[in-house]
């Protein structure tokens, strides 16, 4: 009976201590402001804001950071673009393809000239507004017209190599030898620059004439220029460029544009500055292409 006295006297206190602990839990539920609700209510909160942010931006938030809003424009199409001040030419890149599904390395991004990918939007000085133009085709699109084009390309520099140095060419002397134009700009030997915002002018052309180079990047085309007449060529249409260092003077390049599929169709430039050389390459026939 004692034993039994005893096992009463434990469930009666563990029932008494069940009751307690409900106690607690009424009190806690029934007062209304107490902190357990609010700190409960505030972590839900939170949790709904992160998914909700995460959804919004695709799990890429530009919060605290110095946006700038830019207009990109491809296959006459827009789109409205917020990225931040301090992304790189690569990051925009990146986001253009989130926006149209032309990958990365088919994009030619063009503001005021060729977008480096390796500088960020402010060292360009990319401005709130910008028009952003690119040019790119599917991969499909691109291995059509570059498959052929490689081997056309190939056998002419392997024509080229076994040729004298084209500035000893007689059909390129006769230019040459006239000296270098009074108003030929400024050239600047081992450096590159990206294209300046007004045409490359006070250069030859093979009849001796004067030329100048206008690159117009929102229409795609290369604007060739002379007293006559101006010519406007979509770059797409242009099949290689060639250039080589004019000897003596090696700061200045003669250039062709190659126009059709053979050597007969190259529009020749004299007294190209070399440090537009690449740039002039890069515009016109984009980093994908094979020269």
């Amino acid at each position: 009976m004692a034993a039994q006295d005893g096992d009463e006297g434990i469930t009666m206190e563990t029932e008494a201590s069940v009751n307690d602990d409900s106690a607690l839990c009424v009190t806690a539920v029934e007062g209304g402001d107490n902190e357990a609700t609010t700190a409960g209510a505030q972590a839900d909160g939170e949790k709904l804001a992160d998914l909700g942010s995460a959804v919004s931006n695709g799990g890429d938030t530009d919060d605290g950071k110095e946006t700038v809003d830019l207009k990109i424009i491809w296959n006459k199409n827009k789109y409205d673009l917020k990225i931040p001040l301090d992304g790189t030419g690569a990051n925009l890149k990146e986001r253009i393809h989130s926006l149209t599904g032309l990958p990365p390395a088919m994009q030619k991004v063009m503001y005021k000239g060729l977008l480096p990918e390796d500088k960020t939007l402010r060292e360009i000085k990319v401005t709130n507004g910008a028009k952003i133009m690119v040019v790119g085709s599917t991969i499909n699109d691109v291995l059509a017209v570059n498959t052929p084009k490689e081997v056309m390309q190939q056998e002419v520099k392997a024509e080229e190599n076994k040729k004298e140095p084209l500035c000893r060419q007689k059909q390129h002397r006769k230019v040459l030898d006239k000296g270098k134009p009074e108003d030929i700009m400024p050239s600047v030997k081992g450096v590159k620059e990206r294209l300046p915002t007004v045409p490359l002018s006070g250069m030859y052309n093979k009849t001796g004439g004067k030329v100048r180079l206008t690159f117009k990047l929102e229409q795609d085309q290369l604007w060739i220029g002379t007293k006559e007449r101006t010519e406007k060529i979509p770059m797409g249409s242009i099949k290689n460029v060639v250039t080589e260092p004019i000897e003596g003077h090696e700061d200045y390049h003669m250039m062709a544009f190659q126009l059709g599929p053979t050597e007969a169709s190259q529009y020749w430039v004299y007294w190209v500055p070399a440090q537009f050389v690449d740039a002039i390459k890069d515009t016109v026939l984009g980093k994908w292409q094979y020269f």
